[in-house]
C-alpha cells in the first residue's frame, strides 16, 4: 500500500484544523474541530485522532495509506522530541504530544511550534519559494514569528527562538501579556493598534476615530486602515508607527540573519499594500543597504492553510 496521504494539524486556542494532503501538498480534504480546553486539553488529542479515523472513513482513505501526522501546536515546544513544555491557551504542561498521539494512532508523528509550521507551509508552497533563510511575522491578535536558517527552522536551546513578538521596542511601553513592557506585540498586533486609536480617541474626543467609537463602543484595526485610507491623518500616524516599528524591528533581525525574505502574515495583513509599503520604506531606513538590497518582504499567501501545509511538509521532510 502506498503511503501517499500526509495529515496536517494546526492546533488553536478555539479550532483545530485538520487536512488529508499529498506529497506534492495538495489537499484531498480539510475541516476542522473544536479545541476542547477542559481538562487541561486532556481530550484534545482523543478528539483529533477520532476525527481523523471518522474523516478517513468518509473519504475511503485506509488508515494504512497514511504516512504520518504533522502538528502545529502553540506554546513552548521541544520538535525533536514532540514534547509541549508550555502551551498557556490550552492548559499543556510538560505533555510529550507526539508519544501521545502516536500510541493512540499508531503512527509517526511530528511536532512543531504553530508559528514555525506556518513558516515551513509559506516556505514551501506560498510567498517563501523554498528560500533557505526567510523570516516569517505574522501580525494577528498577537504577533508570533519564525525563522529558516540554511533551509532549518531555528528552534534554539529550549524552543524559544524566532518569538518575534516579544522582541522589546519601547521599553517604558505598554505591558504586554507576558508580564514585561514594550514588546512588539503591543504595537504591531490588531489588539496593539486598536489600543494606539483608543489613546487618541482619548485625547481628541472629535475624531473621526472617536466618532466610530461612540457608534460602536470599540474600534478596531480594519477600522483604522479604512479611516487612514479615506484620509484621516490620526488613522494615517498610526498606520505610519506601527509600520516604523515593524520595519526597525526586521531590520535588526535581517541585520542578523541576512534572510532573502520577510514574510508578513496574520489578519493584520490583510491590508496588504497599506501597510507593507511604509514597512518597506521604515526597514530600508532602519537596514545596511547591503542587506536591504538582497532581502524582499512579501505579503504571506497561505492564510489560514499555512499550519497544515507546514505541518505536512514536517513530515514530509522526514520521510
Amino acid at each position: 500500500m502506498n503511503k501517499n496521504v500526509i495529515v496536517g494539524v494546526d492546533i488553536g486556542g478555539t479550532t483545530v484544523k485538520i487536512g488529508f494532503i499529498s506529497l506534492n501538498g495538495d489537499f484531498n480534504q480539510k475541516w476542522e474541530v473544536d479545541t476542547d480546553t477542559s481538562n487541561g486539553g486532556a481530550n484534545i488529542l482523543k478528539n483529533i485522532w477520532d476525527s481523523i479515523v471518522e474523516k478517513a472513513a468518509s473519504f475511503s482513505i485506509e488508515i494504512s495509506e497514511i504516512a504520518g501526522i504533522g502538528i502545529g501546536a502553540p506554546g513552548f515546544i521541544d520538535g525533536e522530541k514532540g514534547y509541549v513544555f508550555d502551551a498557556v491557551n490550552i492548559g499543556w504542561k510538560e505533555y510529550p504530544l507526539a508519544a501521545e498521539l502516536s500510541k493512540l494512532s499508531g503512527l509517526p508523528v511530528y511536532l512543531e511550534n504553530d508559528a514555525n509550521i506556518a513558516v515551513l507551509g509559506e516556505n514551501w508552497l506560498g510567498a517563501g519559494e523554498n528560500a533557505d533563510n526567510v523570516i516569517a511575522i505574522t501580525l494577528g491578535t498577537g504577533v508570533g514569528g519564525g525563522i529558516i536558517t540554511n533551509g532549518k527552522i531555528v528552534n534554539g536551546v529550549n524552543g524559544t527562538a524566532g518569538e518575534i513578538g516579544h522582541i522589546t521596542v519601547e521599553p517604558d511601553g505598554y505591558q504586554c501579556n507576558c508580564g514585561r513592557k514594550g514588546c512588539l506585540e503591543t504595537i504591531a498586533s490588531a489588539t496593539g493598534i486598536a489600543r494606539q486609536a483608543m489613546k487618541i480617541i482619548e485625547k481628541k474626543p472629535a475624531s473621526k476615530l472617536a466618532e466610530i467609537y461612540n457608534v460602536t463602543q470599540k474600534i478596531t484595526s480594519k477600522d483604522i486602515f479604512e479611516l487612514a485610507k479615506s484620509g484621516d491623518a490620526d488613522s494615517k500616524q498610526i498606520i505610519e508607527h506601527t509600520a516604523d516599528i515593524i520595519g526597525l524591528t526586521i531590520a535588526n533581525l535581517a541585520m542578523t540573519l541576512n534572510p532573502s525574505k520577510i514574510l508578513i502574515g496574520g489578519g493584520v495583513s490583510k491590508a496588504g499594500e497599506q501597510l507593507l509599503q511604509p514597512i518597506k520604506n521604515a526597514f530600508t531606513k532602519y537596514a545596511l543597504p547591503r542587506v536591504s538590497e538582497a532581502c524582499e518582504i512579501r505579503i504571506a499567501e497561505l492564510g489560514n492553510d499555512a499550519g497544515m501545509i507546514g505541518a505536512a511538509y514536517l513530515v514530509k521532510s522526514h520521510l
